[in-house]
């Protein structure tokens, strides 16, 4: 699957990076008809706790799954993501 991270008015670090290629990875193996991914990531409110957003979005075959997720970091925020998505994953899989 083909992964893009996309930061808002920022850039990421390698280490920020290589951890959601890791997650994303491990959605990988959950489906096989997954094209791409696209991670976005953008910071609410700088000013405020709780503001960090990664969205997530898996390209499949007929149909988009995608979550929104907002958290203290951006590592919290895309584990959340992930954990969703595994969800959404498992309903796609058996609909």
């Amino acid at each position: 699957m083909n992964t893009t991270i996309n930061a808002v008015k920022f850039r990421t670090d390698e280490k920020l990076e290589k951890f959601i290629h890791e997650k994303v990875a491990k959605l990988d193996r959950m489906i096989d008809n997954a094209v791409t991914c696209e991670v976005t990531l953008k910071v609410d409110k700088p000013e405020s706790d709780n503001n960090k957003i990664a969205e997530i979005r898996i390209g499949v075959r007929g149909k988009d799954l995608f979550v929104s997720k907002q958290a203290d970091t951006f590592e919290q925020a895309v584990s959340d993501g992930i954990d969703t998505l595994k969800v959404q994953i498992e309903k796609y899989k058996n609909a």
